[in-house]
């Protein structure tokens, strides 16, 4: 993996980017940058998967558990921008029903506000 970009978003949602494979090599330092957000309170994560080519079991587990975190603590990890063949893996374990799923950042961030106006 390249780099993993990282911007804060409106309403405290941070867009963590992460380029390449998300594999066995990789998955260490994606969840880093995950949980160091979790760390700081910030447990409204958006993951931008439009620089992802392949994602293992070991990229599932680890958004598995960052969204196990997030939710515990109040928040939540919702995914946007996935190519066809990483949609494809999504879809064949069945994480599909389990993740948000939006087709942009915008629509992904929103998706917070959605949820606080619901709840107000």
């Amino acid at each position: 993996m390249a780099r993993i970009a990282q911007e804060a978003l409106a309403d405290d949602v941070m867009r963590i980017a992460p380029e390449g494979r998300l594999d066995a090599v990789t998955v260490p330092a994606f969840e880093a940058a995950l949980t160091e957000h979790l760390d700081a309170g910030r447990t409204r994560l958006v993951v931008d998967l439009a620089g992802v080519t392949y994602v293992s079991s070991s990229g599932l587990r680890a958004l598995l558990s960052v969204r196990r975190r997030a939710r515990a603590d109040g928040g939540d990890v919702v995914l946007c921008n996935m190519l066809p063949r990483v949609r494809e893996i999504f879809e064949m374990v069945g994480f599909v029903s389990l993740f948000r799923i939006f087709a942009s950042v915008q629509e992904a961030a929103q998706a917070f506000t959605s949820d606080v106006s619901a709840h107000a």
